[in-house]
This record gives structure tokens, C-alpha cells and sequence, in this order.
């Protein structure tokens, strides 16, 4: 590694860091410990015994998996804690792409996953703790193993793992020393400029942008072409009755 890249990915200054044996969730150890925190955190587990994703689906992480939450107090409102999705999601494909090489093929999918060779390899989720002044992002990465795909709707993205897609062994710790630098300068630009270079830079990697989606929210189903995503981080479909911007929702190709 040359001194320019030890310097990109050293670890950032004043970020602390949490590694354990075993835990029930990332997430859950955060809001436990997030009210006494500091400064930012990020706590690695090594094996979780009741992982969870978004909406409160069941997050399966075997041994050599990657399982880790950030602590933060994020500058802005609830809004501005939301766009954290992105910084997430661009800094988790870049570590990858570090860690992979050209070989990987990467891409986002709207709000926060990251795709390996079309296949769903993590997922992100972020959750309010310490009373609201902090939040938990929760990130977990399928590096040795993925879920059974029977378990998954047909239309979504079938479940990898960076071992199965690429024969390269990456370790949680590995990722992690790619993860937390990728994410502090994504974070930097926010801060520095606003959410504009990160909306442009998700969209140069986002997935099915211009094609046909469908689009689950908790109330309805909703048809339409992935037209953009709007300066909320919202995604825009045209659909037959107007464009129509949805804040949140599943997404199935």
C-alpha cells in the first residue's frame, strides 16, 4: 500500500471502535450503550443471535458474515438523518470495490443496498436511539455466506455472498478498515456541500434507473419508470397517472 493510500484509509481521527465476540444485534448494543458515547462509534460483532432488517424482518448472519452499526449524532433534523442512508450505501461500495478489485460487479439499489453481480449482498438500516439525538446505522454484509433465496419475494434481488460471487475471503475486520474511512468522507462531502454530489454519485452507480420498477410502500403498489431521485433523496417514477415521488418503499424489478 502506498502513502497515499494508507492515508485514505486510515482510520478517522476521533471515531471509536467496538469489537465483539458475539452480541444479539448491532443495533440493540447501540441504543444500550449510544446514550453514554462521546463521539462516534462503530461496533463489530462477530456473530449476532437476532439480527434484523427493515421492518422488522429478520437479519440472517452466520459466522464470517459482517455485522456492524455506526453510532452518530448526524447535523440536521430527522431529514438530514435520513439521506445517512446514502453516505451508507456509497461508502459500503466503495470499501467493497477496494477490497474486490474491477472484477466485482457493483451497483446501489434505491435507498441503501449494495448489489454483487445483480445479487443483494447487504442490507442498511437506520434507527433512531438516545431519545433521538443519535442514530444507529446498522450495516450487514453477506461475505461468506447468503440466505436461502427461497426465502425471498421472486421479483426481489437473489441473495449473494462475496465468497460465492468472487472466491475472494474477505474478514469482517477487513471490511470494516475499508468502511469506516469510505464513510467519513462521504459524510465530509455532506457536511461541506450538501446532499447534490452524493444524489449525483448514487445515481451514477444506481441500478434499473430509466427501466420499469414496482414500488411497495406500506399502503399501496405502485407501477412505473425509475426516473431520478429528487433533492430529498426521494425516488421519482413516472407512472400512468403522473410522476410521483416516494420517500420510502421496497422495490421489486
Amino acid at each position: 500500500m502506498s502513502a497515499d493510500d494508507s492515508d485514505r484509509w486510515a482510520w478517522p481521527e476521533g471515531v471509536a471502535r467496538h469489537v465483539l465476540a458475539e452480541v444479539d444485534s448491532t443495533n440493540s448494543e447501540a441504543a444500550r450503550i449510544g446514550p453514554s458515547l462521546t463521539r462516534p462509534a462503530w461496533i463489530l460483532a462477530h456473530r449476532q443471535t437476532a439480527g434484523r432488517g427493515r421492518r422488522g424482518r429478520a437479519w440472517v448472519d452466520p459466522v464470517g458474515n459482517f455485522a456492524a452499526t455506526l453510532v452518530m449524532r448526524p447535523a440536521g433534523g430527522p431529514s438530514q438523518a435520513a439521506l445517512r442512508s446514502f453516505v451508507a450505501a456509497l461508502a459500503l461500495e466503495e470499501a467493497l470495490s477496494a477490497l474486490l478489485g474491477p472484477a466485482a460487479r457493483l451497483a446501489l439499489k434505491w435507498p441503501n443496498d449494495v448489489l454483487l453481480n445483480g445479487g443483494k449482498v447487504s442490507g442498511i438500516l437506520i434507527e433512531g436511539i438516545a431519545g433521538g439525538e443519535k442514530i444507529a446505522i446498522g450495516i450487514g454484509v453477506n461475505l461468506a455466506h447468503a440466505p436461502d433465496p427461497a426465502d425471498r419475494d421472486p421479483r426481489a434481488p437473489r441473495p449473494v455472498s462475496v465468497a460465492g460471487e468472487t472466491g475472494i475471503a474477505v474478514t469482517p475486520e477487513e471490511l470494516l478498515d475499508r468502511l469506516a474511512p469510505a464513510f467519513a468522507r462521504w459524510e465530509a462531502q455532506l457536511l461541506a456541500y450538501g446532499f447534490s454530489p452524493l444524489r449525483e454519485a448514487f445515481l451514477a452507480r444506481v441500478t434499473r434507473l430509466g427501466q420499469p420498477i414496482v414500488a411497495r410502500t406500506m399502503s399501496e403498489t405502485i407501477e412505473g419508470t425509475f426516473e431520478t431521485i429528487d433533492a430529498d433523496g426521494s425516488i421519482v417514477l413516472m407512472t400512468a397517472e403522473g410522476r410521483r415521488a416516494l420517500p420510502a418503499a421496497d422495490l421489486f424489478f
